[in-house]
């Protein structure tokens, strides 16, 4: 088993909602070999990740954070 531990820290909870809001859908839609929980603190979000094996974590890990930047880039731009 491989897990990471992401930690982000936001200027604001309207930003930390949406971003969460957004990725809920991926969270339902699971990724294989691969266990994913979020969680919210104040203005964190903490991204955990665990996986079967390396090249399932490599993978989850570009996708969780490709979808939060895109998330991130379309929030500040609405």
């Amino acid at each position: 088993m491989a897990n990471v531990r992401f930690v982000f820290d936001f200027d604001s909870t309207k930003e930390l909602k949406v971003i969460a809001e957004s990725l809920n859908p991926e969270i339902q839609h699971k990724i294989p070999k691969t266990d994913i929980e979020i969680s919210i603190t104040k203005k964190t979000l903490l991204l955990n990740i665990e996986a079967k094996d390396i090249s399932s974590l490599r993978a989850a890990c570009n996708s969780y954070l490709r979808w939060i930047n895109t998330a991130l880039n379309v929030a500040r731009t609405v």
